[in-house]
């Protein structure tokens, strides 16, 4: 039986009043957004980064996945810092390492510096990213909570396509140096509403912080990331994809092992057992997956397939976006009528038949309108998930873990991301492959080895033979059904689970006394 320790004085309480709940939910989606806004905004300027610096598609690609990474390695021991020492104090001073992080972004003289720059960048926003929600769910009453997470997850969800869209846009107007301006400029805001509007609030314990539970969580996450951004790259029997998968995997065991034995530990891993816990998790990592992998697939096809530039390309994704962020908001009052669980359900079937709508009627010639309304599908049914699945999570912890619940659903969000990406993008480029192979008859043995490599390898070497291009944007599309259909099937698993075992109506909370 383990010791109970002695009781502990908190600080912070819920705010009663509206106005100063509005101003403190201004200043977290405004870090929130800077937070977001940068995992995808540099996506945009590879080529300028790369022809500046005279750097290779290597470091470029260092410079882009240094950020997430980071960002997802340091999520959970951070947010337990902020539980620890003060949630304000935390945010504020992510706020400043991450803007001037940025600063010295826009600044850098040359690819290594600004590689520095990406990762002081990480770990300013996994100070910030777990902090934002906690803020939330411990200074907002019951009955505002989960509108205040509805919000927050439209912000999460959402921003990154708003920031690739005004990347793309600084990029297109201004320059790649510019794309650091906004992060700055958020964070100017965010500092200037959080010192006026956000309490602090901490959750002291009588226990050690829990270091070597923090080291193994970063190896764990860390590995795994690494091989699901970098396996479809490098080779899934590449030796440095399989030593990450080992690092991954030996972490993740002994992060359950240590934690199973601490009195007070990072996070308590039996409280996977709970619906609520397990649940939200279980939908917020397939639904940010297959988002993501979507994405992944819709660039190129727009791009290669329809012609489209960068920018116009993001401008596609916006309607998407904003429905997802409006069905965000929408979902608490839907949860309320008939269930967490019953709304996260039925946002997956609705995503689901996004999908399907996606994979049915795409075509070369049938352009953005064959896609559109499956897009519209998916927005609205990852939005009606999102908000209650992030519910589930927070309120599965005790308040003294909160930090460590929101940093749980952030890390859980940047792993399904990258197994999307991963898995989707796998499915695609494998499908595009066979189909292509089938269409090369005749054609020069140096050109249909430029072509099977991609589809816009095959636009590119293909401008004077429209067979060859026509070809390969049929085999591209053959490879998004492929694509398409995987993810529904992903989704119609998640569907049939969280039916089984998803949250109950009432929603599971674990107390302080059970977790101690």
């Amino acid at each position: 039986m383990r010791t109970q320790p002695a009781p502990v004085e908190r600080t912070g309480a819920t705010i009663d009043d509206p106005r100063r709940r509005r101003a403190i939910l201004i200043a977290v989606n405004i870090a929130l957004m800077a937070v977001i806004a940068s995992v995808s905004g540099l996506n945009v300027a590879q080529q300028e980064i790369a022809l500046e610096f005279g750097a290779s598609q290597g470091t470029v690609l260092w410079i882009i996945n240094v950020y997430p990474i980071t960002l997802a390695a340091l999520l959970l021991p951070l947010g337990a810092a902020g539980d620890r020492w003060g949630r304000k104090p935390v945010l504020l001073a992510g706020l400043v390492l991450f803007g001037l992080a940025n600063l010295a972004a826009g600044l850098a003289p040359s690819a290594g510096v600004l590689l520095a720059a990406r990762l002081l960048s990480g770990v300013g926003a996994a100070m910030i990213m777990p902090v934002t929600l906690a803020v939330i769910t411990s200074t907002f009453p019951d009955g505002e909570r989960a509108k205040a997470i509805g919000v927050w997850t439209a912000v999460a969800g959402g921003g990154g396509i708003l920031g690739m869209f005004l990347s793309a846009a600084l990029v297109d107007l201004a320059g790649w140096r510019w794309l650091f301006v906004l992060p700055i400029v958020l964070v100017a805001a965010a500092i200037t509403v959080t010192l006026r509007s956000v309490p602090n609030s901490r959750e002291p314990s009588r226990h050690r912080f829990d270091a070597l539970g923090s080291v193994l969580a970063m190896v764990t996450v860390v590995g795994l990331v690494f091989v699901l951004q970098d396996g479809p790259e490098r080779g899934w029997t590449a030796p440095v994809t399989l030593v990450s998968l080992l690092a991954g995997i030996l972490g993740g065991t002994g992060f359950v092992a240590w934690e199973l034995r601490r009195p007070a530990p990072l996070l308590d891993v039996r409280l996977f057992r709970t619906r609520g816990l397990a649940g939200g998790s279980v939908a917020l990592l397939v639904v940010f997956g297959v988002q993501a992998g979507i994405f992944v697939v819709l660039y190129p096809y727009f791009q290669a397939v329809l012609g489209w530039s960068g920018l116009r390309a993001t401008l596609a994704l916006m309607p998407t976006a904003l429905l997802m962020m409006a069905a965000s908001g929408l979902a608490p009052r839907v949860a309320a009528r008939i269930g967490g669980r019953s709304t996260m359900v039925t946002g997956i079937v609705v995503g689901t038949a996004g999908l399907a709508l996606m994979a049915g009627l795409v075509s070369v010639d049938g352009g953005y309108l064959s896609v559109l309304p499956g897009m519209l599908a998916m927005g609205l049914g990852m939005g009606l998930t999102m908000t209650p699945s992030t519910e589930a999570i927070t309120s599965s912890l005790p308040r003294d873990r909160q930090g460590v619940a929101s940093a749980l659903n952030d890390v859980t969000r940047e792993l399904g991301t990258a197994l999307g990406v991963a898995l989707l993008g796998t499915i695609l480029a494998a499908g595009y492959r066979d189909a292509i192979s089938s269409r090369l008859a005749g054609v020069p043995a140096e050109l249909a080895d430029t072509a099977r490599h991609g589809v816009a390898n095959a636009v590119a070497a293909g401008a004077r033979s429209p067979e060859l291009v026509r070809a390969a944007r049929q085999s591209f599309v053959d490879g998004w059904q492929h694509a398409m259909w995987a993810g529904a099937a992903v989704l119609a698993i998640a569907a049939v689970y969280l039916l089984v075992r998803g949250p109950l109506r009432t929603t599971e909370t674990t107390t302080e006394k059970e977790f101690s």
